[in-house]
């Protein structure tokens, strides 16, 4: 804290002591304002995650910086300290009184609260998870973090990036004694986790220190800024010889050793009370009570639907179909003409920034409202791609520095169809994660978490939302592109059968693996690690169809409730215009927007595009039940 006070003296000068006595106050006692409370609770998160603070650029217009050398605190003290601050929070919180706020108040406070109640809940199970990880854990997203956030554009940014290649150590340490207590409270990973981890860990020490991503970026960085390359360039080097290769050194032996406490069972039922576990988890991730057995039961039936369409077009196309869907597409999968050559991955991702670039040219006629952040294209590292997912997307900073990036995994050109590519960068980028990230993070006027928190349910569930949007834009008007977008839905209808499968029906990871090749009909290197992926992130797969089928069912109830009134760019407004929300407020934001719409004097319908209206194809289903499971 008596960095940020230093921080703020240094921008304010002789006001430096009222700002003090200002942030003092805001800091340790209940602020007045309950907009002022937002910003205290995200400023005192944030202050403890350096990387957050960098990777967000929050503080940067202010000139603020005093973070941009550090890394977090991975103690377990500190983990229960951040816990502890959530109660704090979530008890100030409900001190204010609902009457005396604002609506848009009100809404940041509910939206809040939901965001802390799960979190809350799920604090006495603290140590079920896996810190250390093959899909997400501080190891492989740290190299990231340093070549793709960590900005540098004077010397001050220079020396901080090496600070923070000679602080890995004591970040890996702390990684190391939280697996270990995990293990002491029966809380280890499956086996194959640690040999995943440990082949990521020698993949990235392999190269000399001299070729390494951290130093090599760091390179051009400097080059960019116009800085002293050479003497930088040499310290680089030291530092990941001297603290960076042997942190990861330690980490591999460290997990050589613990290898042995683990064991071949997969799903979180194993662990302690692990069947509430997932119960809390589900609801975490969905903010649904639907059960376990609901999911899956609801993803083997459309499992069953999307085939059947899918085996429609495959015939249609001429491919054989006798032998059912799994040989069907398996016809598709042999297809040389559906791939691009192992000397084709610059072209895969020319490709996907023309299918962005035709999609932004094409949002006019359906939206009201558009993001000003550009998005890139680029190639997840080469070092993490054999166990990082197929895409994913990096949202823009918040002062509008950075763009917003959406990664294309090309480890396995098998996983990456021709006829898949379209709905992909529709997902990840324009209509979908690019165009509702950036812009809740252009929204004004908010208190700064709600332009960055995310909802899973909401932010994938608009995602897959954006792939049949696309269709219905016509964007994907050939037959196997349509077949794409089902094959991409029916990939998380198979996520619902499976995540639950593997963590409430004790199914292992080769049955899950079996089934998802059986039903999906993709690449075997994709299928093993999105099946690896649920296994150690239990419930976060759910989320996706949820959040689908509920903003399906939401348009549908608007539709039906203003008939000629509805316009579908006012109901995109009414989804996006107040940021990642829990799907119960975002069933009141639709209810606001119905009675504003029938309230207002011109209900004449508003010319639309041209478009398969009534929207098709899928069931509509107004049931989802959002309150909380029981405890």
């Amino acid at each position: 804290m008596r960095r940020v006070l230093l921080g703020l003296g240094a921008v304010l000068g002789v006001g430096f002591l009222a700002a003090a006595i200002f942030v003092v106050n805001l800091l340790w006692f209940k602020p007045i304002f309950i907009n002022h409370f937002f910003e205290r609770t995200f400023l005192r998160f944030a202050i403890d995650n350096p990387e957050l603070l960098t990777t967000s650029r929050a503080l940067k217009p202010l000139g603020l910086k005093f973070y941009h050398d550090d890394l977090a605190d991975l103690s377990d003290a500190q983990e229960l300290r951040s816990l502890e601050q959530l109660q704090s929070a979530a008890q100030t919180l409900a001190s204010y009184d609902d009457e005396s706020l604002t609506p848009e108040t009100l809404l940041s406070k509910k939206i809040l609260s939901a965001f802390l109640e799960p979190q809350l809940a799920l604090m006495e199970f603290r140590h079920h998870d896996y810190p250390i990880n093959q899909f997400s854990s501080y190891p492989d997203n740290w190299p990231s973090f340093m070549t793709d956030q960590h900005w540098v554009e004077d010397e001050a940014d220079a020396e901080a990036y090496l600070s923070r290649l000679e602080k890995l150590p004591t970040a890996l340490e702390q990684l190391q004694e939280g697996v270990a207590l995990r293990a002491e409270k029966g809380v280890t990973p499956p086996t194959f986790v640690v040999d995943k981890v440990m082949n990521n860990l020698r993949s990235f020490t392999s190269t000399p220190a001299e070729a390494n991503i951290v130093v090599l970026r760091f390179v051009e960085k400097l080059h960019e800024a116009e800085l002293p390359v050479e003497a930088y360039r040499e310290r680089a080097v030291a530092a990941v010889k001297s603290h960076v290769y042997p942190a990861y050194d330690g980490l591999l032996a460290f997990l050589g050793e613990f290898r042995a406490r683990t064991d071949t069972r997969d799903g979180v039922w194993k662990l302690p009370d692990g069947e509430r576990y997932y119960d809390l988890k589900l609801w975490q991730q969905t903010t649904t009570k639907i059960s376990a057995k609901e999911l899956h039961d609801r993803g083997l039936s459309e499992v069953d639907r999307i085939q059947g369409q899918v085996l429609d077009i495959l015939e249609a196309e001429g491919y054989p179909t006798e032998g059912g869907f799994t040989a069907a597409m398996a016809a598709l999968s042999a297809d040389p003409r559906q791939y691009y050559a192992e000397d084709e991955r610059e072209e895969i991702l020319e490709r996907y920034r023309a299918i962005i670039a035709e999609a932004e040219g094409k949002l006019d006629p359906w939206f009201n409202r558009r993001h000003e952040a550009t998005v890139e294209v680029k190639r997840v590292p080469v070092f993490r791609e054999p166990t990082a997912p197929g895409a994913y997307y990096q949202p823009p900073a918040l002062d509008g520095s950075r763009p917003g990036r959406f990664y294309a995994n090309l480890y396995d050109l098998k996983a990456t169809p021709k006829w898949g590519m379209r709905t992909l960068a529709y997902h990840e980028a324009v209509p979908g994660h690019h165009l509702q990230s950036a812009g809740a993070a252009e929204l004004r006027g908010l208190p700064t978490f709600r332009r960055i928190l995310p909802f899973t349910a909401y932010s994938e569930g608009w995602a897959l939302y954006a792939e049949r949007l696309a269709w219905e834009m016509e964007l994907e008007t050939a037959p196997l592109d349509n077949l794409g977008r089902l094959q991409a839905e029916l990939f998380r209808a198979v996520r619902l059968v499976v995540d639950t499968g593997i963590h409430r029906f004790r199914w292992s990871r080769e049955e899950a693996i079996e089934y998802m090749k059986t039903n999906l009909g993709s690449a075997e290197s994709d299928v093993v690690s999105e099946i690896e992926r649920y296994i150690v992130n239990p419930g976060q797969a759910c989320a996706y169809k949820v959040g689908l089928d509920f903003m399906l069912a939401e348009r549908q109830r608007a539709m039906d409730a203003l008939g000629e009134a509805f316009d579908l760019r006012d109901f995109h407004d009414a989804v996006l215009e107040n940021g990642s929300v829990p799907l119960s407020i975002l069933s009141e934001q639709i209810d606001a927007y119905i009675a504003r719409t029938k309230k207002s004097e011109s209900l004449s319908r508003k010319s639309l595009p041209p478009s398969r209206f009534p929207f098709h194809g899928v069931p509509v289903d107004s049931t989802f039940e959002i309150s909380k499971p029981a405890r």
